[in-house]
């Protein structure tokens, strides 16, 4: 049996489309040709993750600064590393 790969805007979508309300679940089934139990658990992960979703921007965000921090290091170390091999360069120079 083959089955239909749907993607995270159309599952957002039927689960959205379900968390509304406005039509029931067999009639949101008709609609979408999708199995009512595949949209009642798209429904119960939306309505499960929808806190998730507030909290991922702020962890986002954080892991963004962190990354941000540990590259301006980097960059700094490396400009460091730079001068020392140019120096080491110009001293060696004369022995060479």
């Amino acid at each position: 049996m083959k089955y239909k790969k749907h993607s995270s805007e159309f599952k957002a979508m039927v689960a959205l489309a379900a968390i509304r309300g406005d039509k029931t679940i067999a009639e949101l089934s008709e609609e979408f040709k999708i199995h009512p139990n595949q949209i009642v658990r798209w429904k119960k992960e939306a309505e499960s993750n929808f806190a998730a979703i507030f909290e991922k921007n702020r962890d986002v965000n954080q892991e963004l600064r962190e990354k941000e921090k540990e590259l301006e290091r980097t960059q700094k170390q490396l400009g460091q590393t730079t001068v020392e091999v140019e120096w080491l360069k110009k001293k060696l120079k004369p022995h060479l």
